[in-house]
């Protein structure tokens, strides 16, 4: 799977803390990505997220235990 190339968006800087107007642009920013952008953006923290647990020692892998 090829890397999303993804096209620069404008920084908010905020004077002071304002959840609502950080919310509205982290939504904008996802509305203006195609479908395939927003799943490859998905797979792509999904691959670090899982490199980050193994680096960590919290990722196993699955087995399975017959109880007898």
């Amino acid at each position: 799977m090829r890397e999303a190339v993804y096209t620069m968006c404008p920084v908010l800087k905020l004077k002071e803390h304002d959840e609502k107007r950080e919310i509205e642009f982290e939504l904008k920013f996802l509305l203006s990505l195609t479908t395939r952008q927003r799943f490859e953006m998905m797979f792509k923290k999904s691959r670090e997220m899982k490199g980050l647990l193994e680096k960590s020692g919290h990722r196993k892998t699955l087995e399975i235990i017959k109880r007898t």
